[in-house]
């Protein structure tokens, strides 16, 4: 799996950073298998995975087999869609649930 960082995970990251290893933890189990550890979301975030970090705190993902082969690529609209492999996984947002989803 080829893992891609967006610029708002990594700066969410660096906010964060006194749980970045238990962050590293997460990523890496989302790398193994991104469709049985992500939970699909749903309405605006249609072709997007969640999966916690900890109680309050996510990580939202994008990955890119699964959004093409369900046709969430016409919704996603990825920027640099076309040239990213079926095995890549784009990590979006890092951060509280309310804040992550912009609620």
């Amino acid at each position: 799996m080829e893992a891609r960082f967006e610029d708002a995970f990594l700066k969410a990251l660096q906010k964060h950073a006194s749980i970045k290893k238990l962050v590293q933890k997460k990523v890496d189990l989302i790398l193994e298998n991104p469709v049985a550890f992500g939970e699909p979301l749903k309405a605006n975030w249609q072709g997007f995975y969640s999966f916690p970090v900890k109680r309050n705190f996510i990580i939202i993902y994008l990955y890119c087999e699964a959004c093409r082969k369900k046709g969430d690529d016409a919704v996603v609209l990825c920027h640099d869609c076309a040239e990213m492999p079926d095995n890549t996984v784009k990590f979006v947002l890092l951060g509280p649930h309310d804040m992550a989803y912009g609620i």
